[in-house]
């Protein structure tokens, strides 16, 4: 028997991230992938998850767990697959270490993927996103945090760990820019950030309000919260499900639209293969694109940031403990 957790580590730490030079998003969801599977296998097997054996994840223990994502946990086709696409890239990655394996890694990676419908990529038009960036209040410290955030989630199209793992020395001043070339009202929110964000021990460019690192759940909240306020100026967001991706989404539609080219939206997000790209040029049909001095950053709403007073500050933190 062949304990599965030093193929695990060994595929997660040096195969994924160092060979293949997968990005840090891909290597945390393999290992979500991966987490879910062996905690479905040791309750249907009864042992503790780091107890499991190579040999003890067939090809009926895939497909079980492939069933209990779809029935137990209600999850799509599309993230099926996902979770799929990881047990196989790791089965690959299996068949030159452990050869006895061959006939159940072979049974294993037969397992097909399910068929899924192709659906139009959302994002959000440009009102829905003018509203969305005005909603945070600029005269106050989370306001100026939360518009930097939505801000760069949308002109940069970072995805959320990337957003949320910005440290601020991977701001390149004075150009300010961080994987490209920032627009100026973008600069103008990260910069006002800057100002009022003060010294704090974390390196991270985002904390929250005890001076911790942000994280993706924490923006997701704020995003929520900031949507939810935004439609009642823009109802039309009030009928989509926003979530950080959706923003990552619309900045590639903004790029697109601008530039007509497909490549650019590419190296704009990152992406090391275009066929991940061309899921954009799905979107709806009946938008015409436009040149790109037809498109028009979102401008920055105005307001100015005073800070509490000392003493109110010095009362409110005693009334708090009290």
């Amino acid at each position: 028997m062949t304990p599965i957790a030093p193929h695990i580590e060994a595929f997660l730490r040096e195969h994924l991230g160092h060979h293949r030079g997968a990005s840090q998003h891909t290597c945390d969801s393999y290992a979500y992938s991966f987490q879910l599977l062996f905690e479905f296998a040791a309750k249907r097997l009864k042992l503790a998850p780091s107890a499991l054996m190579l040999e003890q994840l067939d090809a009926q223990v895939i497909s079980a767990f492939l069933e209990y994502l779809e029935g137990a946990r209600q999850n799509s086709p599309d993230t099926r697959n996902i979770r799929l696409a990881a047990i196989r890239s790791f089965f690959h990655f299996l068949e030159h270490r452990q050869p006895a394996a061959l006939e159940q890694i072979r049974r294993i990676l037969a397992i097909p993927f399910k068929r899924t419908n192709s659906r139009l990529v959302p994002y959000l038009v440009q009102e829905e996103v003018q509203a969305l960036l005005d909603a945070p209040d600029p005269t106050t410290r989370e306001g100026i945090r939360d518009r930097a955030m939505l801000h760069l989630a949308v002109c940069a199209g970072l995805r959320v760990s990337e957003l949320t793992g910005l440290r601020t020395d991977d701001v390149t001043l004075p150009s300010m820019s961080i994987r490209i070339q920032l627009w100026n009202t973008s600069v103008t929110a990260v910069r006002a950030w800057l100002a009022v964000r003060g010294t704090v021990s974390a390196p991270e460019l985002f904390v929250n309000a005890r001076g911790e690192p942000m994280s993706r759940w924490g923006f997701a909240y704020v995003l929520r919260s900031h949507a939810e306020t935004a439609s009642r100026k823009c109802p039309s967001l009030a009928n989509k499900r926003l979530s950080p991706h959706v923003l990552r989404h619309t900045c590639a539609m903004i790029v697109l639209q601008a530039t007509q080219d497909i490549r650019k939206v590419s190296l704009w997000l990152g992406h090391s293969n275009l066929a991940t790209t061309e899921v954009y040029t799905r979107a709806d049909p009946s938008e015409k694109l436009e040149a790109i001095e037809a498109i028009v950053p979102p401008h920055l709403r105005r307001g100015s940031f005073r800070p509490t007073d000392k003493l109110i500050a010095m009362l409110k933190a005693k009334a708090g403990k009290s």
